[in-house]
């Protein structure tokens, strides 16, 4: 597998990377990320290594980001060779309530907005940022399928949401001849398991292609930490912020610790960088669509562009995957293996027998067979 392979993200058409190139650190307005020239050279080498998927969002370093994304795609005549993805719901004029979340107005007045950053007629995937608690998931599937239908946006999508809320929003749309959703953005990472519960089950049964933001968990599996040469919890974006309120930052627990020392360990095993072997881990775990990378250097993209040119055997993987497991909260461990079997008395029971899985499949999932 490598990044110029494509394929088709859940249930649609659209064909993607596997590795898609985030741009949050496009601009320096934030006290960190890069600058024009950086984040130029960053896109340049994603899009020469053959990669096709580039994720956005309108509140990016203010907009920055979507600006340079769209000068950069117009400088080299690449509109039709990319495909975008950007996120609303996030307000940018303190005091007015509906200058943000996710009902009507905001949307439309958000997704105008960065087809004009964009410097684009239409936006590939356009995907709700984070749920904003009160908005009915009938107006966001409504209001999304009027921007389809109107030709702004091919494709649609949900970030950071409830599962619940997901569920309804694709049922809704699956009654109502809405477009579909494509797509679920959410967090996942060795650190950071917990969408396995719910998440892959949904997306998988549902045609949502997951999109893993963070696969290095905000830097700790990305080398700069490492327990063999007494990596420092002061240094770095997660020293600075450790402690603060947002969860994604506190990453220095004990679990974690051994999870980077394994994953330190793996790396060597192979030779390869321990980015690159928990970008790999992560590409290919049930489920996952499409893993963003993102670099504030060039140095960190290239590493990451190499994370799909090998394979992890199968003693590593598992190695990795048992170091990292994550505790089963209720009711899901009542879902495990040996609590099934009480349900089958013992016996060995599936779904299908293998033969009936023969056609061809989307994303592992059968299609066609009735």
């Amino acid at each position: 597998m490598s990044i110029n392979q494509y394929y088709t993200l859940g249930c649609s058409g659209l064909r993607v990377s596997r590795l898609a190139l985030g741009t949050m650190t496009f601009g320096t307005e934030w006290g960190w990320g890069a600058d024009r020239d950086t984040a130029s050279q960053l896109f340049n080498t994603y899009v020469d290594a053959g990669g096709n998927f580039i994720d956005t969002a309108d509140m990016y370093t203010n907009g920055t980001s979507e600006t340079w994304i769209g000068e950069l795609i117009r400088e080299r005549g690449l509109r039709d060779r990319v495909a975008i993805a950007t996120k609303f719901s996030y307000n940018a004029d303190p005091g007015n309530p509906n200058a943000g979340g996710n009902g009507r107005k905001n949307i439309l007045r958000a997704v105008d907005g960065s087809l004009q950053r964009l410097d684009t007629d239409y936006i590939d995937l356009y995907i709700l940022h984070t749920w904003d608690s009160l908005t009915p998931a009938e107006e966001v599937m409504r209001t999304l399928d009027d921007l389809v239908r109107a030709g702004k946006v091919r494709y649609v999508g949900l970030s950071d949401i409830p599962a619940w809320y997901a569920s309804r929003a694709q049922t809704i749309a699956e009654l109502r001849g809405y477009e579909p959703l494509a797509s679920l953005q959410l967090e996942y990472s060795l650190v950071e398991r917990n969408i396995e519960s719910e998440f892959i089950p949904l997306g998988t049964q549902h045609g949502m292609g997951v999109m893993a933001w963070s696969p290095l968990a905000s830097g700790l599996l990305s080398g700069k930490y490492k327990p063999s040469e007494q990596g420092n919890e002061g240094a770095g974006r997660l020293g600075t912020l450790a402690g603060a309120d947002n969860p994604v930052f506190n990453k220095f627990t004990d679990r974690n610790w051994k999870i980077v020392a394994e994953l330190e360990s793996v790396a060597k095993e192979v030779g390869r960088s321990m980015a690159q072997v928990a970008v790999n881990w992560a590409a290919n775990q049930p489920g996952i669509a499409s893993v963003i990378v993102g670099a504030t250097k060039l140095h960190q993209l290239e590493d990451n562009l190499k994370a799909l040119d090998f394979d992890l055997p199968v003693k590593l993987r598992d190695r990795l995957t048992q170091t990292s497991q994550h505790h089963l909260s209720f009711p899901y461990s009542f879902f495990t293996p040996g609590m099934q079997a009480m349900l089958t008395g013992g016996a060995t029971v599936g779904d299908k027998p293998e033969s009936y899985y023969s056609r061809v499949k989307i994303e592992g999932k059968p299609v066609g067979v009735e």
